[in-house]
């Protein structure tokens, strides 16, 4: 066979192996993005679904905060006080008011100042001190872990965008930059097999 010849089969084997390469190179990328994109949509129901919970965690939290916030309103004078107070802190004893008796040069006081008359006195039973106490400690230590808590949110958005940048450069690199480098590499290990080939088809002349 004439060199000539030789050059020629070479020249289609070669052809077609690098046919053959960007077809496997282009496969691969394909099962690759396949992949990358399945995990991607499953991150983003995750995202959505923990998005929708912490919705509906915020419209009951300012729910539940509204109804508070109304009924602090409501409550203003010290007997409204002492009735509602069971409702928002469970005391072992129920507190009680108590009227401070008045003198009769107080009972003779004029109708202008009734508003100066004292107030009555709230009892405190013993057995309620140690509750109010550890109740006082239990909003300090929830102070402490909402501050905490609001410090970890923030750095987790942080994470969550930086993650979220991550990905979008993922993805663009599995669009673009893949089979171009596969391609690049096989075309490289195909021209030293051309080279090869065609030392080999010298020799054999």
């Amino acid at each position: 066979m004439s060199e000539k010849a030789w050059l020629r089969l070479a020249g289609a084997a070669i052809l077609i192996l690098l046919g053959l390469s960007v077809y496997v190179a282009w496969r691969g990328t394909q099962r690759e993005q396949a992949q990358l994109q399945e995990k991607l949509n499953s991150a983003e129901q995750a995202v959505r679904d923990a998005n929708a919970r912490e919705e509906s965690r915020k419209v009951e939290l300012d729910q539940q905060l509204s109804e508070l916030q109304k009924q602090e309103a409501k409550v203003q004078k010290p007997e409204q006080v002492v009735k509602a107070l069971p409702a928002v802190l469970p005391l072992p004893t129920p507190l009680v008011l108590q009227e401070v008796a008045q003198s009769p040069t107080m009972g003779q006081t004029s109708n202008k100042d009734k508003s100066n008359a004292p107030s009555p006195n709230v009892l405190l039973p013993v057995e309620d001190l140690k509750p109010l106490y550890d109740y006082a400690v239990g909003c300090k230590e929830c102070q402490a872990e909402l501050g905490v808590a609001q410090a970890d949110l923030k750095d987790e958005k942080v994470k969550t965008q930086t993650l979220g940048k991550e990905r979008d450069d993922a993805l663009r690199a599995a669009k673009g930059g893949s089979l171009l480098k596969r391609v690049a590499r096989a075309a490289k290990w195909f021209a030293l097999g051309a080279a090869a080939g065609a030392v080999a088809a010298k020799l054999a002349n």
